[in-house]
């Protein structure tokens, strides 16, 4: 079954038509029932279609790559720092891949629908139900997240949880190191207000959603991982002295 879902979702029209309904269905509850912020996308409209790496805080499971979707779509429909009306679905922009927990996407049918919008599913390095702990990552999953950014733009999230200001993995600074990716820092926030950590319920309505795009990061490839993950954790301000000001 694995597999086959493995193949499916690499066919072009199959991940079209999930845009397509994932796109329709949420599409509300972003820009009416809550009022989502946009702004640095000028920073996405002009780069490469692979290689491509976008670093992000995580409020929700769901909500916030769904708005990433949707505002890449936007964007390669022409707008600008807005979603507007959402006939970018038509023909959306699918050459996105993104980092998620094997065991998320296996919870409930809608996370197994949604893994066919290009979701590359890795191992937790921790698991409470089964009280194990693993060390880095592992080479497999390294090896999808590797051969996704040859061909299109991937999503992470270093921290690998909802929870503000949790540390950063070194999973990420590794595959910056190994592939040498355009990074592209994103903030987000509102998200955990308006959703359940689902990001499939509402909690609250009419809350700002902000979605903060930054410059390419000036990245030394070279660099150790602890000091390439340093930079990538203050740019999406969840390092240290963030948590400090958020305080």
């Amino acid at each position: 079954m694995g597999s086959f879902s493995e193949r499916l979702k690499n066919v072009k029209i199959v991940r079209k038509l999930v845009y397509f309904v994932v796109g329709l269905v949420s599409y509300p509850g972003l820009a009416m029932v809550n009022k989502l912020r946009i702004s640095g996308t000028e920073h996405i409209k002009d780069l490469p279609k692979q290689n491509v790496l976008f670093v992000s805080n995580h409020q929700t499971y769901f909500a916030d790559v769904i708005t990433f979707l949707h505002i890449f779509c936007a964007v390669k429909w022409g707008k600008k720092d807005r979603l507007g009306v959402p006939y970018y679905l038509l023909n959306p922009f699918t050459r996105v891949n993104y980092v998620a927990a094997e065991q998320t996407m296996r919870g409930s049918w809608i996370s197994r629908l949604f893994t066919l919008a290009g979701a590359i599913t890795v191992k937790r390095t921790w698991n409470n139900a089964a009280n194990e702990t693993r060390k880095g990552l592992d080479p497999s999953d390294t090896r999808k997240i590797t051969r996704a950014l040859q061909q299109n733009w991937v999503i992470t999230f270093p921290q690998g949880t909802t929870k503000a200001f949790a540390p950063g993995r070194k999973g990420t600074a590794l595959i910056i190191k190994q592939n040498k990716p355009v990074v592209i820092p994103v903030v987000i926030n509102g998200f955990w207000r308006a959703f359940n950590k689902q990001g499939l319920k509402f909690k609250k309505k009419g809350v700002i959603l902000s979605v903060r795009f930054k410059a390419p990061l000036d990245i030394n490839y070279e660099a150790t991982t602890a000091e390439i993950l340093e930079q990538v954790m203050d740019a999406i301000e969840q390092s240290k002295k963030f948590m400090h000001n958020a305080s």
